[in-house]
């Protein structure tokens, strides 16, 4: 289900930003560039206002941001990844190399919750993260993520 989503434009290997609002920013932009979602600043803002409720910095070296609004055409993730890391407000305090975002309709209420949920379940396994965090290429880091679905 991740893997019908996540194509390979909306994964960025050499993900370099600074700080965490340029990181949503660019994340947003992402999946801007698609069309799946039609306004940039207001999911950025969505995304924000998700934050102030609590990180989406899970731990681990991982962030999962995500928000639900009526600029969201499809239900759409893409996948970012950062050799330095970025301070994400996580809750053990570490800087975040992978980026999974999630974007959805407001309607899209069950499938947006899965599919957190399903993220959350395969960011369990700590030998997948290692294998993001050394993919070379986008189809490489497609068929890792398949291969645990």
């Amino acid at each position: 289900m991740i893997t019908e989503l996540l194509q390979s434009s909306f994964i960025d290997l050499n993900f370099d930003v600074s700080d965490k609002a340029s990181a949503i920013d660019k994340l947003s932009e992402m999946l801007c560039g698609s069309g799946k979602v039609s306004d940039k600043s207001h999911f950025s803002n969505a995304v924000f206002e998700r934050e102030k409720l609590g990180t989406t910095g899970i731990g681990s070296g991982i962030a999962i941001p995500h928000a639900r609004t009526n600029t969201v055409n499809e239900v759409s993730i893409a996948f970012a990844r950062s050799t330095k890391g970025v301070d994400f407000n996580s809750i053990d305090g570490d800087p975040v190399n992978l980026f999974f975002v999630l974007a959805a309709p407001v309607e899209s209420g069950s499938t947006y919750l899965k599919l957190l949920a399903r993220i959350s379940r395969l960011l369990r396994y700590q030998d997948l993260i290692d294998e993001l965090k050394t993919a070379k290429t986008k189809e490489e880091v497609i068929s890792l993520i398949a291969s645990r679905e």
